[in-house]
C-alpha cells in the first residue's frame, strides 16, 4: 500500500518561508516522476514543480526563482522549499508520484499516487 504524506504547511506573512516534506512510505522515488500541485477550491489543479525520470526539473512560470523542488532517494522523501512566499501561493499543497514519465512538465495524469494534501496560507 503507497502512501505519501506531506508535512511543513501552515500560514506565514508575505514574504516568509515554508518548506514541505513529502514522505513516501513504500515507493521508491528514483526514476520516478514526482511533482507538487496545488488547488484552491473552484479552481483546477495546478503543476507546482515536477522532476521527471530524467531528473529533469520544471517550474510554473509563478514561483521560479522563488521554489525548489528537491528529492531524497535514500530517504523516499520528496521536498518544496517556497521563499519570498505570495498572498496568490495559498492552496492546498500535494505530492504526486507516477511511474516512468520523460514530458518536461508532466501533467496531473501522469500520476497515479497522491497524497492527502497540506494547506499553506499566506497573508
Amino acid at each position: 500500500h503507497v502512501q505519501l504524506v506531506e508535512s511543513g504547511g501552515g500560514s506565514v506573512q508575505v514574504g516568509g518561508s515554508l518548506r514541505l516534506s513529502c514522505e513516501a512510505s513504500t515507493l521508491d522515488l528514483a526514476g520516478r516522476c514526482v511533482g507538487w500541485f496545488r488547488q484552491v477550491p473552484g479552481k483546477e489543479r495546478e503543476g507546482v514543480a515536477t522532476i521527471n525520470s530524467a531528473e529533469f526539473i520544471s517550474y510554473v512560470d509563478s514561483v521560479k526563482g522563488r521554489f525548489t523542488i528537491s528529492k531524497d532517494n535514500a530517504k523516499k522523501t520528496l521536498y518544496l522549499q517556497m521563499s519570498s512566499l505570495k498572498p496568490e501561493d495559498t492552496a492546498m499543497y500535494f505530492c504526486a508520484a507516477g511511474g516512468t514519465c520523460h514530458q518536461r512538465a508532466p501533467a496531473a495524469d501522469r500520476f497515479g499516487f497522491w497524497g492527502q494534501g497540506t494547506q499553506v496560507t499566506v497573508s
